[in-house]
């Protein structure tokens, strides 16, 4: 039997390492990829995966929180989300769900491809455990809306992920920084390991941990976050396997 990798559990101002086990299982993860993809998928590419999406969930999930508190009040609805999204630039992701959920109309473009919710309403349970992890509950609406971001967010890292093994890296995809006007740009924030993602090893038919790592680099723009989600990702894959 497989050990479980170990995570980082995010619980205040400090981190600590912990045994944690993701609450999007792999097999899930593996499964909206196949939507997208016939590539065969690593294991440690889909413990990436879900490890990235729970650490994207949890920013936003404790957004919400945070404008929930503001109102005295302790069950999230989808003004919190918003609030959220709003105040964070960084957890302004998964947006071909925004045209399916009556949360954000009128903040995007009402398109209904289904290709939009590839993978949708697999992840309510993990979703449920996620809040529950941040000592959270949310009405039913919002739950949905969370559920939609993480599936769609899932859809795209699996497609960047493949055309990152189809492009053999990242050398066609610059770093996006984020920099107020008339201030100097910051520096990238990845430590030099992650620059040998511009150029990608391995076959052309799997999707490995590397490669999740780069499609996060394109997914997640902003500097914290991105970091913070690569990091985890690293600590989760550091006992699994390459297949």
């Amino acid at each position: 039997m497989t050990a479980q990798p170990a995570r980082l559990e995010r619980t205040g101002p400090e981190t600590t390492s912990v045994i944690h086990v993701s609450p999007f299982k792999p097999s899930l993860v593996k499964a909206v990829f196949r939507d997208v993809t016939p590539m065969h998928v690593s294991r440690s590419a889909a413990w990436a995966a879900a490890s990235v999406t729970r650490t994207l969930m949890t920013e936003i999930i404790d957004g919400a929180r945070k404008a929930a508190a503001e109102e005295a009040r302790k069950k999230l609805v989808p003004g919190d989300l918003l609030s959220a999204i709003g105040r964070n630039v960084e957890l302004d992701v998964g947006n071909e769900w925004y045209g399916h959920s009556p949360t954000f109309d009128g903040r995007r473009s009402r398109s209904r491809k289904p290709s939009a919710v590839v993978g949708a309403h697999r992840f309510e349970a993990g979703v449920k455990r996620l809040l529950r992890s941040r000592g959270a509950a949310a009405v039913p609406a919002m739950v949905r809306d969370l559920d939609g971001i993480a599936s769609v967010f899932l859809t795209q890292l699996a497609r960047d992920a493949a055309m990152v093994v189809r492009e053999g890296g990242l050398r066609r995809f610059g770093t996006v920084t984020l920099a107020m006007s008339g201030e100097p740009a910051p520096p990238p924030p990845l430590d030099e390991s992650l620059r040998a993602l511009s150029a990608r090893r391995g076959d052309g038919r799997t999707i490995g941990r590397d490669d999740i790592l780069a499609a996060t680099m394109i997914q997640l723009f902003g500097g914290d976050l991105r970091q913070r989600a690569l990091t985890e990702a690293h600590e989760a894959t550091r006992d699994t396997s390459a297949g």
